[in-house]
């Protein structure tokens, strides 16, 4: 009987651990240079008071995820394709235009974290960009998908360089805690801002698109479905366990000392004087590393999308002459990406605050769009929401709104 028991738990874990992948892959990637340079300016801005927002988002992040996945593990096809069958071409049109010009300005934003993070050990970006472009592309060119994702689940080792930084930073374990589980907001403009932008950071159109398509092309299949939800509630943990510790780090130093930044550059230098510079060095490595994977994973959603939507070949298994416009929309990416970052003077603030814009606008859209998706009995058949996802989803549509609203007429009522 014990020995059953043994092997029944064996059998598990390793259905687990073939499963293991896209959720956790997605999310962690959603840890990138933008989005450490968020984190970092929520800590340095206002503190741990915001760290209860986290905690929230977190629950809402794992929701919205697990319907992207059980839609790809159903259903065998990508968002993309399930918007254009079942809401047109119109609105699947105006769905990748919008996907498309934030997906690419987030994608200069990696290689700007590359070049910042690499130049703050002496590194120019004349030598790091081009190489880590041409590595990007070698390994998604040349590599199927199951030795792409061993890659990107390589790379996660390298985030729990801010977990180390966060103790470095030797916080007061007591106020972390305590604004972690008790909630305090402001109405202030800047407040709402950084908090809407903390949201639009951890949860963004292009992880529901990537994480989708990664199930289809992984092959999960629905037998193994409670398998892969374990993926994507570790996913949503871990990434927001990294992003906790990037804004108790930034809190318990620069907040602390009065000082405000801009990047998460700006928070890597910023950080030595007063948590050392192995602290600062950690953060730096874990800035690179983020923004490696993401360099990655924003040309790989977005070639997903739209490829999915306009019906045209995909997936890593595929070579190039079999998914020319899959891996021509990646090159692209990489190339124009990669080529900004080398030009003079390039407002790569506003470019990432253009992202998050849009990204902000997008996100409700394709949020109700998965809602209708996965409530629909045709399409799901069993494996329709519960009640209880779909409160926790609508509640996170609608708070979205309400603070988007709120920043936008804020200026007019002057609050």
């Amino acid at each position: 009987m014990a020995q059953t028991t043994r092997s029944t738990r064996l059998k598990n874990i390793l259905l687990i651990l073939s499963v293991i992948g896209p959720g956790l892959v997605t999310a962690t990637a959603d840890n990138d240079a933008s989005g450490i340079a968020t984190y970092a300016m929520v800590g340095s801005m206002f503190g741990y008071k915001m760290l209860w927002g986290l905690f929230l988002i977190t629950i809402s992040l794992a929701v919205i995820q697990e319907m992207a996945a059980r839609m790809g593990v159903v259903t065998g096809k990508g968002l993309s394709d399930l918007i254009r069958e079942n809401f047109g071409v119109k609105m699947t049109f105006f769905a990748m235009v919008t996907l498309l010009i934030a997906n690419f300005t987030t994608t200069v934003g990696e290689f700007a974290g590359i070049a910042a993070s690499l130049e703050i050990f002496g590194i120019s970006k004349y030598i790091s960009v081009p190489l880590t472009s041409f590595f990007v592309w070698y390994i998604i060119n040349k590599g199927s998908y199951k030795k792409t994702e061993k890659f990107f689940l390589g790379l996660m080792v390298i985030y729990v360089s801010y977990i180390i930084s966060g103790f470095l930073a030797k916080p007061d374990w007591k106020e972390v805690f305590k604004n972690t589980f008790i909630p305090s907001f402001s109405f202030e403009p800047s407040f709402v801002l950084i908090f809407i932008a903390m949201i639009g950071t951890t949860i963004t159109p292009w992880m529901q698109f990537y994480l989708q398509s990664s199930v289809v092309d992984k092959g999960v299949s629905v037998k193994n479905i409670k398998y892969q939800r374990w993926d994507v509630f570790l996913g949503a943990f871990w990434t927001d366990f990294i992003a906790f510790f990037i804004v108790v780090a930034t809190a318990a130093t620069l907040y602390k000392h009065g000082i405000r930044i801009e990047t998460a550059e700006d928070a890597a230098k910023a950080l030595e004087p007063f948590a050392g510079k192995y602290a600062s060095g950690l953060f730096a490595i874990g800035l690179f590393g983020a923004s490696l994977l993401g360099a990655h994973i924003l040309p790989l959603s977005t070639a997903y999308a739209i490829t999915e939507a306009f019906g045209f070949e995909n997936g890593l298994d595929k070579k190039f002459k079999e998914a020319p416009v899959f891996y021509g929309i990646i090159l692209l990416f990489i190339v124009i990406g990669a080529g900004i970052i080398l030009l003079p003077n390039i407002p790569l603030i506003k470019l990432m605050i253009v992202a998050q814009e849009i990204n902000g606008i997008l996100l409700p859209i394709i949020l109700v769009y998965m809602l209708k998706l996965t409530n629909d009995k045709e399409i799901m058949g069993e494996y329709v929401n519960s009640k209880l996802f779909n409160v926790i989803a609508w509640v996170t549509v609608v708070f979205i709104i309400i603070l988007t609203l709120i920043l936008l007429v804020q200026p007019f009522l002057n609050i």
